[in-house]
Order: C-alpha cells, then sequence, then structure tokens
C-alpha cells in the first residue's frame, strides 16, 4: 500500500487485500491520524459486485469499495456515477440523493457494523438511508434509521430467505463472517474499557442478549459478566442457557465470587439453574473453603425451585468435615432430615463414616443411634460401609462393635461383611478370631459361600499352612459348595511354591476328568512350577497337554520354557520355542534372545546363535552391547578370527553395532 493517504480527490484506488483490511480497521477503529473524515458502512451489496460505501463525517459521499482479484478498489466520488450505471444500479426518485449525505452530526468513532441490531452512535440521525427492491438485492430493504428512544442506528434483520444472497461464491461465507464478527467483538470490546458500562447501556434487550451469546461464544468472560451486571441494572433480563455457561467457565477458573453474583442474577431474573450448575458452585466455593457462600448457595437452591440432592449434601458435609466443623455437620444434616429432605442412604453412610473417620467408634454409633430417632435408618449397606473402613484401619475392635450394634437392632450381617471381616483377620494372621467368625457365619442364614472359601484358602496358602486349607477345600466338598477353578489355582500355586509338584500333577489331572475345567492360568501355573525344578519333560507333556484340550499358549507360557531349556543347556528346544513366539507374534524380551544367543556361542553353535541375531533384528528387537560382542568373541574363541571379523564388519556396516555402542 503506498504511503498517499486515501481521499475524495483521487479517482479510484486499488488496496491489497491485507492492507485493505488494516485501512479498513484502523478505520472503523477511529484511528484519526490515518483516515480523519470516513466513515464506512458495510452493506455486502453483492448483486452490484460491491462491498461498502464509505461515507465522510460530513455527510457527502466519500466513495464505493469494489473487491478484485488483485485486492480491494476504491472508487471515489467523482466516478461513482459511471460506475453505477455500469452495474446498472439505478436509484428512484423517492431514495435518497447519494450526494446529499446523511447528516452532519455522525461521529466518526461512533461505527459498527452488524447484522442484527447494533448501537452506532449516541446521537440523533435525522435523514435515513434506503436500499429499495430497484437495486435487486431481493431482500427487505437494509435501512438507517434514527431511533429516538434509544439514539442509535440500526440494521434490519435478514430474512432467512434470502441467506443466499451472502453465500455467493464469489464472497466466502467464512472469510466474510469471521471479520464481521471480529469486528462486532472488538468494537464492543473496547466500547467496553472505554467507560464503565460502555455502549451497552444504550441497547434494548435483545442486542445486549447477542453480545452476550458472542462474548460467551469466544470466552470473554470478563466482559460477559460486566454486560449482564449491566443488564441488571437496566432491568433486562440476560440469556440464561449463555449465564450457565458463564457461570460454569468463572468456576473453572476459581472465580467463584463472580460466579455467585451472575448466579444471584439469573435467578432475580427468573432463571432457575440446573442441578449439575449448583453442584458445580458449590463444589467450587467448598474447594476454595468458603463455606459460608457455599451455605448461602444451598439455601437458595429450594427457594429457586432447584431442590439439592445427593451430590449437593455429600459436598457440604465433606467440607465441614475438612474445616473441623463435626458437630455442624451432623446438626446440618438433622436440620435437613426436619425440613423433609429424603433420607439419602448414601448421604448418611458418608457423614457416618466421617464421625468415625474424625471421632471415632463410640461417637459415630451415637450419631447413628440420634439420627434413628430423626427417622433415617441404617441398612446393610451402612454397616459394610464402617466394616470395610475398620478393616482396612486394622482396627477389629471397632469392627466387632459395628457388627454388635447391626444385631441390636434386629439385622443380621450378609455374606459380603463377613468376607470383607474374614479376609482382613486372614490378611494379618488372626486364625482364632477366623475360626470363631466362620463358625458364627455357619450359625446364621448366610452360611460360607465359595468366595468365603476361597478367602480362607487363600490366606491359608499365603501363610503356608496348607493342611488347614486342604481340610477347608474337603470341607466345601462335604457342604456341597463347590469348588471353583480359583479355589484350585490358589492350591495349585501354593503346591508349586511348596515344590509340591507331584501333587499339583494329580489335582491337574482331577480336574481334566471334572467339570471343572482348567484354564490358560492353571497350565501356567503347573508348567512353571515344574520349570523351576527343572522337569522339562514333565512341562513339555503339560504343554502338549493344553494345546490338545484347546487353550492357546500365551507369552508368559513359552518363556516359562524358554527359559527353562537354556538353563538345563537345551538349546535346541530353546530355539524351536523361541521361533515359535516369533510366529505367534508373542512379545520375545532382549533378556530372552541374549539369554539363547549366549548359551549357544557358550556350546559354539555360531551358525544358529547368527540365525538367531537375524531373527532379533528382523523383529525390530535391538540387542545390546553384550550380545553382539558375545557372539564376536565366541566366534575368535573357536578360532574362527576370519568369521568373527566378517561378522564384525557387516554389523558395522548395517549401523547395528555402532548404534548399540553409542548409545
Amino acid at each position: 500500500m503506498t504511503d498517499e493517504k486515501p481521499s475524495p480527490q483521487h479517482d479510484a484506488m486499488t488496496f491489497p487485500t491485507k492492507e485493505f483490511d488494516r485501512w479498513y480497521e484502523t478505520l472503523i477503529g477511529g484511528n484519526e491520524d490515518f483516515c480523519p473524515n470516513a466513515i464506512a458502512l458495510l452493506l455486502f451489496l453483492n448483486n452490484g459486485g460491491f462491498e461498502g460505501i464509505i461515507y465522510t463525517s460530513s455527510g457527502s459521499l466519500f466513495g464505493i469499495t469494489e473487491k478484485r482479484e488483485m485486492g480491494y478498489t476504491v472508487i471515489f466520488q467523482k466516478l461513482l456515477a459511471d460506475v453505477l450505471y455500469s452495474h446498472d444500479l439505478r436509484l428512484s426518485s423517492n431514495q435518497m440523493d447519494l450526494n446529499s449525505g446523511i447528516g452532519h452530526s455522525m461521529s466518526t468513532k461512533a461505527l459498527a457494523s452488524h447484522f442484527g441490531c447494533s448501537t452506532w452512535s449516541n446521537r440523533k440521525i435525522q435523514p435515513s438511508l434506503q436500499w429499495g427492491e430497484d437495486v435487486g438485492l431481493r431482500r427487505n430493504a437494509v435501512s438507517l434509521r434514527s431511533r429516538a428512544d434509544q439514539m442509535s442506528i440500526c440494521l434490519d434483520r435478514v430474512k432467512e430467505d434470502d441467506q443466499h444472497v451472502f453465500s455467493s461464491d464469489r464472497y466466502p461465507m467464512g472469510v466474510e463472517k469471521r471479520h464481521k464478527e471480529q469486528m462486532y467483538l472488538k468494537k464492543h470490546l473496547k466500547s467496553s474499557e472505554s467507560s464503565s458500562d460502555g455502549t451497552f447501556v444504550d441497547n434494548d434487550e435483545e442486542t445486549n442478549n447477542e453480545i452476550l451469546e458472542h462474548f460467551c461464544s469466544y470466552g470473554k468472560l470478563a466482559e460477559a459478566s460486566k454486560l449482564i451486571e449491566v443488564m441488571a441494572r437496566r432491568n433486562q433480563i440476560p440469556h440464561f442457557p449463555s449465564c450457565i455457561n458463564l457461570l460454569r467457565g468463572l468456576v473453572k477458573l476459581s472465580r467463584t465470587e463472580k460466579a455467585s453474583r451472575i448466579l444471584r442474577i439469573m435467578v432475580m431474573s427468573g432463571g432457575v439453574p440446573d442441578i449439575i450448575t449448583y453442584n458445580i458452585l458449590i463444589g467450587g466455593l467448598c474447594k476454595k473453603g468458603l463455606l459460608e457462600s457455599a451455605l448461602d448457595i444451598f439455601e437458595d437452591m429450594r427457594s429457586s425451585g432447584c431442590p439439592p440432592d445427593v451430590i449437593t449434601y455429600n459436598t457440604i458435609l465433606r467440607c465441614m468435615f475438612d474445616h473441623g466443623k463435626f458437630e455442624q455437620a451432623v446438626e446440618f444434616w438433622k436440620d435437613q432430615l426436619r425440613k423433609g429432605c429424603p433420607p439419602y442412604v448414601i448421604t448418611y453412610t458418608v457423614l457416618i463414616q466421617l464421625v468415625y473417620q474424625h471421632c471415632g467408634i463410640e461417637r459415630a454409633i451415637e450419631v447413628l443411634e440420634d439420627l434413628i430417632i430423626e427417622g433415617c435408618y441404617p441398612d446393610l449397606v451402612t454397616y459394610n460401609s464402617l466394616v470395610n473402613f475398620t478393616c482396612k484401619r486394622g482396627n477389629f475392635q471397632d469392627t466387632a462393635l459395628v457388627i454388635y450394634n447391626l444385631l441390636s437392632h434386629g439385622m443380621e450381617p450378609n455374606a459380603i461383611i463377613f468376607n470383607t471381616f474374614l479376609h482382613s483377620l486372614c490378611t494379618n494372621g488372626y486364625w482364632d478370631e477366623v475360626d470363631e467368625i466362620f463358625s458364627f457365619m455357619n450359625e446364621t442364614s448366610h452360611p460360607p459361600t465359595v468366595v468365603t472359601y476361597n478367602i480362607l484358602i487363600n490366606g491359608f496358602c499365603k501363610y503356608g499352612l496348607l493342611d488347614r486349607a486342604i481340610d477347608f477345600l474337603d470341607q466345601m466338598v462335604t457342604r456341597s459348595c463347590s469348588p471353583d477353578i480359583i479355589t484350585y489355582n490358589i492350591l495349585l500355586r501354593a503346591l508349586c511354591k511348596e515344590e509340591m509338584t507331584d501333587e499339583a500333577l494329580e489335582i491337574l489331572h482331577f480336574l481334566g476328568s471334572s467339570g471343572c475345567s482348567p484354564s490358560l492360568i492353571t497350565y501356567n501355573i503347573v508348567i512353571d512350577g515344574l520349570v523351576k525344578k527343572g522337569f522339562m519333560d514333565k512341562a513339555m507333556g503339560v504343554y502338549g497337554c493344553m494345546i490338545e484340550n484347546g487353550i492357546i499358549p500365551d507369552e508368559i507360557t513359552h518363556r516359562c520354557l524358554l527359559l527353562g531349556f537354556c538353563r538345563v543347556d537345551r538349546l535346541e528346544e530353546a530355539v524351536e520355542i523361541l521361533k515359535e513366539m516369533v510366529k505367534r507374534n508373542h512379545g520375545v524380551r532382549n533378556s530372552s534372545y541374549r539369554f539363547v544367543i549366549l548359551g549357544l556361542c557358550k556350546n559354539k553353535k555360531l551358525d544358529t546363535a547368527i540365525q538367531i541375531l537375524e531373527i532379533m533384528i528382523s523383529s525390530q528387537s535391538r540387542p545390546d552391547e553384550e550380545v553382539y560382542s558375545a557372539i564376536i568373541e565366541g566366534l575368535a574363541v573357536a578360532g574362527m578370527i576370519e568369521e568373527a571379523t566378517k561378522v564384525r564388519q557387516k554389523l558395522i556396516e548395517l549401523k547395528v553395532f555402532k548404534e548399540i555402542v553409542s548409545d
């Protein structure tokens, strides 16, 4: 763009697109140093090929802009008549004379272009400009008319039927829409910064809500908050969905105080926030430790027609306990029950658990009894939560008190409560208490289940008490409680750990003929136990049996066999297993490759070692330096100096050896 400023004395001037955008933005931004006397009115006169009309602040015509391939051309007043004639744009006699201007009181800085309702001036405009049907735009006239009550200029809304006018191939809508929205936001942002209320006070409710939606869409939370407060002072009702989005965004940014103000404005305007929005705000306030503010919002919920739910109560109760207000939390819940709050079991359970956690079991049971008077009765879920919590802390005396209280209310522990208690006792090795609880369980209407027996057998096996584990297995069978595969896997793992592989094989063969078929885990447990004792033939026998029964070996199966064969120097079988792993796309670790290659080199089976090395490289594994060095040294020790040199040179050529060394 040239340094020369455009003026009416020029016939026409062409600007590159970027330069015109800069000039236009500066123009409507009110930079008087750049273009002191011009005002642009963006009308998108598509049928005529024009982009807009520009007037001076004195009211005379400045020019028309036309978009061309090279950019934008500003056609000034002198050539305007010829241009209009060439485009067959004729103005009817009752329309405005182009040279007459639009008045002498329009401010240069008071410009905005937005299809809708946009405030342009804080001064009254008398004349009007209308482009009628004769212009050929096939839509309602776009008019600039005075609005004495708001002292602004408006562009009429374009009908939906005429949207095709603005979607011409000649004018891509994406660029123009984005440009328009950017100018729209820029104008209102600048206006809002210039004064306390900006231009919002001059807008009607619909206009301000359109601006509000734009602010929220572009993440302008501060500007949107300010606009809502302005609307509240003017008794305008804000767009409620925008208020909700704004409120959630403010909470996300930890601006909970401002979010609370927006919520109150919304409620006072007749809006009813949803329960999710309320819970988000209360959660944000509690997270910042603003308990009193959270309680204020909580009290407003009922009057707004959105009653609190379980999440609301739980959030406030947890916040109270976090701040040491234990008794206040208990009284809060009692008060809610008296006001007709449903006795939510989850909230009641959370409260009792928090009391126990902070005040001990005695106080927890006292609160439990007090709440029964208020009509909030504990159930097995509440007691199970307390049993689980006390067991995790290892406070088994507290667990016993909980169960005693449960029994005193005429209730009976279910299998879940018993199993939770037994699991903790077994984990800590309290066998006398285990026998006592187990005997008591047999006397109730909830006898031991297969889960119960599995817990006990697993506990005995971990402590090496195999005799007791087998005794309980016998009890299962005699009491018509059939063991499942988990039961047998627990027992097989314990037998293999104690190197009782013969007994493990007996159980495995028994499973094959019973209704409880072995699983992949079952076979892997037995194979691993046999491999660790060096019984490779027996391990391969189990391997063949699992394939016959339709169980596909996995990576764990093959890795056990591979390492087992390497340990007993049966490298040929190890190589076959390794090739089978590659064939099945099982992940072979570098350590496995290294173990096999070093074993082969040690036994001077260098050809096979090189084959494994090639498999290793082709499978995109990365052997370490020790593997390559072992192969080369093995060749040298075998007297194959020339071969060792060639292998080394080959590895260097492939940049494999060098890469590993550099690592």
